[in-house]
């Protein structure tokens, strides 16, 4: 898994002609490739229910690929992101699932190159506002409303109180934390939003820290 991440998902300016099938598909697109930390060469885009039925018509294919091509929701360029994925060439495929799913405006989107992969499932919950519910397996909840860091770790004893004895030394407040893991002993996924956004010099402290794999950072 890769990450090395800044996404933004809050903001009043917003492509047509649907803030949640356009806007908020934008912001899962962006939320993907920023998480996978580069532009991929494919993607496989499954959407479900109210996408699936009218991704065409509002706009979502387009916008979810502007978002991996890196476009802001503003961007003039949005409604072209198909024809610009294809000159890049960006490998893009969009599968319409037939099965329910947790929430009408659900996507589930993979993406890679030729040496890794990530698979992300969002939903665009209105407004132009997003939540990642899922990445490669592990269950999540995040909206961007507020800095973040996304740390992967091995689910050994002291892992958690590693990272939160480091965040203490900087004064830097916790407002919500989760913690996911597939199986026992196996690698886990911290999940921590703060209240300001935290330093690089700070991540890398927390990346020496007992049992960390891997670690990224979300601003607001």
């Amino acid at each position: 898994m890769k990450f090395n991440s800044v996404f933004d998902i809050i903001g009043p300016v917003m492509i047509g002609p649907s803030s949640s099938h356009t806007a908020g598909a934008a912001r899962i697109g962006k939320a993907a490739r920023n998480l996978f930390g580069e532009e991929p060469k494919w993607a496989k885009i499954h959407l479900y229910e109210s996408f699936a039925k009218t991704y065409k018509g509002h706009g979502t294919d387009f916008a979810i690929v502007g978002g991996l091509l890196g476009f802001e929701t503003d961007d003039i360029r949005m409604s072209k992101a198909l024809t610009i994925a294809k000159e890049r060439n960006m490998e893009v495929e969009f599968i319409e699932e037939s099965g329910a799913s947790d929430h009408p405006n659900t996507a589930r989107i993979k993406i890679g190159n030729d040496k890794e992969e990530m698979e992300l499932i969002g939903i665009s919950i209105g407004g132009g506002k997003v939540e990642i519910t899922e990445l490669n397996g592990f269950e999540l909840r995040l909206s961007g409303n507020h800095p973040a860091i996304l740390i992967m770790h091995n689910d050994r004893f002291g892992a958690i109180a590693s990272v939160t004895k480091i965040l203490a030394k900087y004064e830097i407040n916790i407002g919500h934390m989760e913690v996911n893991r597939k199986d026992v002993g196996k690698e886990a996924l911290m999940v921590i939003e703060v209240d300001q956004n935290v330093d690089d010099a700070v991540l890398k402290e927390l990346e020496n820290a007992n049992h960390i794999i891997q670690i990224a950072k979300i601003v607001s």
